[in-house]
């Protein structure tokens, strides 16, 4: 899309007059820097000096991105606040979760709010990409930013929201080929917003009537994801019970045209597993109770416990001494091919086995061992063994699709249950008992 107004902000920053800074550089905030670092210049701030210090390096610190992209890039990584008074633009991409009782969690946002107010001078642009509630942009960071600058949004500088759409492991759905949401405080700073973000964004740019309709429109993306997801988990609990293989259903009623095949499995994650809480915690404050999405998080936050309990019943059933068994569980993090913990619902299955004081270990190829155990308590196994009473499959990376039915009984015991909660060991599993969601 070419754009033709006598945007100043968008000259100053293509001539590299004026920078842009990306404030947070995780999974988000890194590869959106490196994106505009190809065509602009780029201030890349974040807090953390470690994950400073290794991109400063070329190495991403979510091992996400290759040492490749890193290169010609016109970007500076630094933790200084000072460094950021010299952009004219900033994005912020920071984290946003939910406290132990699910309720919103905007420490960083606010401390991202904080600092942008610290810098931030007349004429500047102020774009948040951090998943929020509808009203959360102009209600909780707009009032931060003006009471510390001093400077009032329309007048003195522009405010700006453009939802996140990066998927950890996808390398095809990138930042580049994905169409981009924009929204402002007024109609001149959304055409100035969606022309910068039109330099890395090829494939198009729509333009949302408000700040709240963008946010509400990332917030629903993810709510209609984990709500068919959480559709798929009580189907495959039913389905279990009338002992029919979820997948096999799944496969069947998937040949009629506008059946939409989502799969059973655990929710976790930074967004489809977390966002929907922002929505029903906003609702509640308006007065209403959420009955579907509250539903469909209950189910879905209920099935760590639920494949646990499927394989202690088998291990009660099977073996004399329920204590002494042993459990293998394969993967960590929170979907395939990812280094990323966040929220992985693995957790929940290991504390419910061992609640029942089994056994547990945990491989993983992608999972950092301390990582793991510092944020839930448990470290990787550091060799596997081939006395397991039960394997529970959990994240299928694509390394595990190549063990078949002879690795799985040099691994485990004669009545072992093999639990392949993806089914990528459907018809495959033949000298050991073998259960799928």
């Amino acid at each position: 899309m070419t754009y033709d107004l006598p945007l100043t902000t968008y000259d100053s920053l293509i001539t590299k007059q004026s920078k842009i800074a990306i404030i947070g550089l995780g999974y988000v905030g890194l590869p959106i820097a490196l994106s505009f670092a190809r065509h602009l210049s780029v201030i890349g701030f974040d807090i953390n000096e470690q994950r400073i210090a290794l991109m400063q390096q070329g190495i991403d610190p979510s091992n996400e991105l290759t040492a490749a992209e890193f290169n010609d890039r016109d970007i500076l990584f630094t933790s200084s606040i000072e460094d950021l008074k010299q952009a004219s633009f900033y994005i912020v991409a920071v984290p946003t979760a939910v406290d132990a009782h699910n309720i919103p969690n905007l420490t960083y946002l606010k401390r991202a709010s904080e600092t942008i107010g610290k810098v931030i001078t007349k004429g500047d642009y102020v774009v948040f990409e951090s998943t929020v509630y509808p009203g959360c942009t102009e209600e909780d960071c707009l009032p931060i930013i003006e009471k510390i600058s001093g400077l009032k949004v329309g007048a003195d500088f522009k405010l700006g929201y453009s939802p996140e759409r990066i998927n950890p492991g996808d390398k095809i759905h990138t930042i580049e080929n994905i169409i981009k949401v924009v929204a402002s405080s007024d109609k001149e700073s959304l055409e100035a917003i969606a022309a910068v973000y039109s330099i890395v964004v090829k494939v198009g740019i729509h333009k949302a009537s408000s700040i709240k309709v963008a946010e509400a429109a990332k917030i629903i993306e993810n709510t209609q994801r984990d709500l068919n997801i959480a559709l798929m988990n009580e189907l495959s609990i039913i389905f279990d019970k009338m002992g029919i293989n979820t997948f096999e259903v799944l496969e069947a009623a998937a040949t009629k045209w506008n059946f939409l095949k989502f799969t059973p499995g655990l929710v976790g994650g930074h967004c489809i597993g977390v966002d929907p809480y922002y929505l029903t915690y906003k609702a509640a404050k308006l007065g209403y109770s959420s009955k579907i999405i509250a539903a469909g998080r209950y189910i879905n936050d209920g099935m760590g416990s639920y494949v646990a309990k499927k394989v202690i019943q088998h291990i009660i059933k099977y073996s004399s001494d329920v204590k002494a068994a042993k459990v293998l569980v394969m993967g960590a993090t929170f979907k395939e091919n990812v280094t990323d913990i966040r929220n992985s619902k693995v957790a929940d299955v290991v504390k419910a086995l061992k609640d029942y004081h089994l056994n547990v270990e945990v491989t993983d190829a992608f999972a950092s061992s301390d990582a793991l155990k510092a944020e839930y308590g448990f470290p990787l196994t550091s060799k596997i063994a081939s006395d397991y009473d039960a394997v529970i499959v959990i994240v299928p990376h694509s390394l595990y699709k190549d063990f078949d039915n002879s690795y799985f009984t040099s691994i485990t015991k004669k009545d072992a249950l093999i639990a392949d909660i993806k089914g990528i060991y459907r018809g495959k599993i033949s000298s050991r008992k073998y259960w799928s969601l």
